[in-house]
């Protein structure tokens, strides 16, 4: 009996969801080429764009306790403008702060000043939406 062994990687690899961001975050910052993002990890172009719509709808988290990256930790949370809403007129009065509205997915509003960081938006809707893990 004669048996063939076949070296070199496996034809399909396994990513944690926290590599999967990580390599999202990085193909998301300002200049980046996808292409180049995904050539430099050894993923199809396509598979990327795949784990970047997933992130952007909120189906690909880090698994409890996984950070993405060193400095903070980031979200994707999915969001829907109002028809309209972009074309409504802002009226900023020097005495109140700007403010924005979110609504989340369970009906929820979440009004927070414009300043709040992006960190702390995704964990209070994480929370009220009852998704924390």
């Amino acid at each position: 009996m004669t048996v063939t062994v076949l070296s070199g990687p496996e034809r399909r690899r396994r990513w944690t969801a926290t590599e999967k961001l990580r390599i999202v975050e990085e193909s998301l910052a300002t200049g980046i080429v996808v292409s180049e993002v995904a050539g430099r990890h050894d993923v199809h172009r396509n598979q990327l764009y795949a784990w970047r719509r997933q992130a952007r709808l909120g189906l690909l988290v880090a698994a409890s306790g996984g950070r993405v990256s060193d400095e903070t930790e980031r979200h994707f949370v999915p969001i829907a403008v109002k028809d309209g809403a972009a074309n409504l007129p802002r009226k900023h009065s020097q005495d109140a702060p700007a403010v924005i509205d979110l609504v989340l997915r369970n009906g929820r509003i979440l009004r927070l000043p414009e300043s709040v960081s992006p960190v702390r938006v995704a964990a209070l809707a994480e929370a009220l939406e009852g998704l924390a893990r």
